[in-house]
C-alpha cells in the first residue's frame, strides 16, 4: 500500500493577482464585443490605490478602460482604501499601444502569435474531470465569496485563500487530510466566531462528509488577522495564478498564462484545446489519466509536436488515441479557434475559481471520439 499527500491551493475572486486578472479579462471581452477580430495582450498591475493597465490592443471597438476598471473593482467589493482598495478613488494609469507588426504579420495568414508550449490534463478523479484537490479548494474559494456577497457571513471582505491537502492510497483519494483557509475580514470581529462560521458554512457547505474524519485538520486564518488586504496587503499582477487556473500543480504547465489575451495567442486556446481532447480522452474511455502537450512556433499555423502520456492508465495504445486526436481535430491557432468559437467575449467566465471544470464552457462539452 503506497500511501501520499498532494496540495492544491486556490484564491477567491478579491485576490490581488485575481483583481488584475479579472480586469484584463473584462478588457479583452469589452473589445469582442464591438470587434470579434480584436487582437489583445493587456496586462494590469494593483499596488495599494493604484491601478496600471498596459499592453497592446489592436481593435476598431472604443474602450472606456478607465470605467472597465472602476466598475469591476465596484463588483468585487472593494471600496475602502485603508483596507485594501477604493473603486471610486483609487488612480489608474493606461499605456496602450497596437500589436507588433513584426507579430501581427504571422498572425493575420493563421499563424500561432507565439512560440511556447502548452498542456492539456483530464483525470476521473471527479465528476468534472479535474483533480480532486484543485476541485475542493476552488469550490471552497468561491464559497467563500458566496457567504460574503450574500450576507451570509457579513463580516468578511473580498480577499482570501484556501488550500486543500488530499491523502491518496494506491493512486486513489482515500481522504483529505488538511484544510486551510485565510479569509480577509472586517477589524473587530472575534476569530473564535470567524473560525466557527468558516466551518459550518463554508467547508462543511462544500466539502462530502466521506473524505472528512477526527483526523483530518483545520487552519483558519492561522496568523490571527487579516484585516489589511487586496492590493494594499499585496501587490496583484495579471496571470500569477497559472496554477491555480489550471490543475493545481497537478499537472505539467507550459509557463504562459491566460487572463487578458485573445485567442490568437496559443497560450491561452491551445491550453484550451488540449483540455477539451484530454477529458474527451478519458470521458471515452480511451484512459483514466490523459496529459497532452504540443509545442508551437510563432507565425507558424501546425504544432511543431503533440506529445501524450496516460500514465499507464490506458485501455488502448497511446499511439491509436494519437491517431483518433489527428483524425478529429485541426490544431492550428485558426482551427482551434473556430471549433471552440473563442472570438466571443466568454473569457470573463473562465476568470476565477479555475479555467477548467466549468460544464457552461465550450472546452468542457463531451463529445464522441472515434
Amino acid at each position: 500500500m503506497k500511501k501520499y499527500y498532494f496540495t492544491s491551493e486556490s484564491v477567491t475572486e478579491g485576490h490581488p493577482d485575481k483583481l488584475c486578472d479579472y480586469i484584463s479579462d473584462t478588457i479583452l471581452d469589452e473589445a469582442l464585443k464591438q470587434d470579434k477580430y480584436s487582437r489583445v495582450a493587456v496586462e494590469t498591475f494593483a499596488s495599494a490605490n493604484k491601478i496600471t493597465i498596459a499592453g497592446q490592443i489592436t481593435s476598431n471597438a472604443e474602450l472606456d478602460i478607465e470605467q472597465i476598471v472602476r466598475n469591476r473593482i465596484k463588483e468585487i467589493g472593494y471600496d475602502n482604501a485603508e483596507l485594501d482598495i477604493d473603486y471610486a478613488t483609487c488612480q489608474i494609469d493606461i499605456n496602450i499601444t497596437k500589436q507588433s507588426s513584426d507579430i501581427a504579420q504571422g498572425v493575420d495568414v493563421g499563424g500561432a502569435g507565439d512560440q511556447g508550449i502548452m498542456f492539456g490534463y483530464a483525470s476521473d478523479e471527479t465528476e468534472e474531470y479535474m483533480p480532486f484537490a484543485i476541485s475542493m479548494a476552488h469550490k471552497l474559494s468561491k464559497r467563500l465569496t458566496e457567504v460574503r456577497k450574500q450576507g451570509i457571513i457579513p463580516y468578511l471582505r473580498p480577499d482570501g485563500k484556501t488550500q486543500v491537502t488530499v491523502e491518496y492510497i494506491d493512486g486513489k483519494v482515500n481522504r483529505i487530510d488538511t484544510i486551510l483557509i485565510s479569509t480577509q475580514h472586517i477589524a473587530d470581529i472575534d476569530m473564535e466566531t470567524l473560525k466557527k462560521d468558516i466551518k459550518e458554512k463554508v467547508i462543511n457547505d462544500v466539502i462530502p462528509s466521506k473524505f472528512l474524519d477526527e483526523k483530518t485538520k483545520y487552519y483558519i486564518n492561522p496568523t490571527g488577522r487579516f484585516v489589511i488586504g487586496g492590493p494594499l496587503g499585496d501587490t496583484g499582477l495579471t496571470g500569477r495564478k497559472i496554477i491555480v487556473d489550471t490543475y493545481g500543480g497537478y499537472a505539467r504547465h507550459g509557463g504562459g498564462a491566460f487572463s487578458g489575451k485573445d485567442a490568437t495567442k496559443v497560450d491561452r486556446s491551445a491550453a484550451y484545446m488540449l483540455r477539451f481532447i484530454a477529458k474527451n480522452i478519458v470521458a471515452n474511455g480511451y484512459a483514466k489519466k490523459c496529459e497532452l502537450q504540443v509545442a508551437y512556433a510563432i507565425g507558424v499555423e501546425k504544432p511543431m509536436s503533440v506529445f501524450i502520456d496516460t500514465f499507464g492508465t490506458n485501455a488502448i495504445p497511446e499511439d491509436k488515441i494519437l491517431e483518433i486526436i489527428n483524425r478529429n481535430f485541426d490544431l492550428s491557432p485558426k482551427g482551434i479557434i473556430n471549433y471552440l468559437g473563442l472570438r466571443e467575449p466568454i473569457f470573463t467566465k473562465t476568470t476565477n475559481y479555475g479555467h477548467f471544470g466549468k460544464p457552461d464552457l465550450p472546452w468542457e462539452k463531451k463529445i464522441e471520439l472515434k
